[in-house]
């Protein structure tokens, strides 16, 4: 008769709430987060974002007030995109010392010294042809790409940055910039490498978020998402170049790239939950599909479940002012 019943039971540890928080093994902190931010210029008002509901560009006039209001929420790391209306065919205004890439790291680190500023290091959104480097012939320039990378990279410490950050997805971007950096004396900039950024279409709404004019698509450049070994090979070369922590991107698609990312270093591993993981949550539950703050928990804890250790997330505000 006993062998009707199990002797094992899992249930005991879920019979209340105090016993499943206690038994719980993953835990999301705020700490945990990186919001990204996108900041206009030339602008006098918030323009929101259409497809990502609850996000909008920061006029650069509120930005030391948007950065006091981020800190005093609880936000202690942002990630910085510059909408830009100083367009040329290499971006050269990513590498003015007065241009905006300059001018976000210096407002943000001028208003709270004690924010973690990530410079977004890429051209999308300060190029005619909105591609992430120089255009030769309708074919990125790897090469002369890197040098404009070391460029950014310098001004954007220069002015502040605690990391550089590049997302351009060109070959030998991390050993260009850590050569640059440190020939600059920025010895103590840390990279954060966008290591493994697959060419997804998840990346839809950031393009009105970032006003890039991109027409065609970054398939030379950015990853294959249905390459698992390019994944790992891409992420072990950034590390090897000098990065101080390696990033997937995205994040929800590729939980099992992160995994065997984690498996195969020991850098700090961070995870983007992107655009359109965000607008999908957002609009999935302004529809009533879903319970949007159980859905945000659920995909968070996946991604720090499978490996990362700092997630990017334009979820990072509503919890810091709702919390979970």
């Amino acid at each position: 008769m006993s062998s009707l019943y199990p002797a094992s039971r899992p249930r005991r540890l879920r019979r209340t709430n105090a016993l499943r928080t206690l038994f719980q093994e993953i835990e999301i902190q705020l700490s945990d987060l990186v919001l990204p931010i996108f900041v206009e210029e030339d602008v006098s008002d918030y323009v929101p974002v259409s497809a990502m509901p609850g996000v909008v560009r920061i006029p650069e006039s509120r930005l030391p007030f948007e950065i006091e209001r981020l800190a005093q929420a609880g936000i202690q790391s942002i990630m910085t995109f510059g909408v830009s209306h100083h367009l040329d065919a290499v971006g050269s205004d990513s590498w003015n010392e007065n241009g905006l890439v300059a001018r976000m790291a210096r407002i943000c680190k001028d208003t709270v010294p004690d924010m973690i500023v990530m410079s977004d290091t890429c051209f999308c959104e300060y190029t005619t042809h909105g591609h992430c480097g120089v255009v030769h012939d309708h074919i990125i320039d790897n090469d002369a790409t890197l040098v404009n990378l070391g460029r950014q990279a310098v001004v954007a410490a220069h002015s502040g940055a605690d990391f550089i950050a590049p997302s351009a997805a060109m070959d030998g971007q991390v050993q260009a910039i850590r050569t640059a950096l440190d020939g600059a004396g920025f010895q103590d900039t840390a990279i954060m490498a966008y290591s493994t950024k697959f060419a997804s279409a998840f990346y839809g709404p950031f393009r009105e978020a970032g006003g890039t004019t991109l027409k065609g698509n970054r398939k030379t450049y950015q990853m294959n998402p249905m390459n698992r070994h390019e994944a790992i090979l891409e992420s072990l070369l950034d590390a090897e170049e000098g990065a101080d922590a390696l990033m997937v991107k995205p994040a929800g698609s590729f939980l099992d790239t992160i995994r065997d990312i984690r498996e195969a270093t020991h850098l700090p591993l961070a995870a983007y939950q992107v655009s359109g993981e965000y607008a999908m949550i957002k609009f999935a539950a302004a529809a009533g599909a879903i319970d949007e703050w159980h859905t945000v928990r659920e995909t968070l804890g996946a991604i720090k479940r499978a490996g990362a250790d700092i997630i990017i997330s334009y979820f990072a505000l509503d919890i810091a002012e709702q919390g979970f």
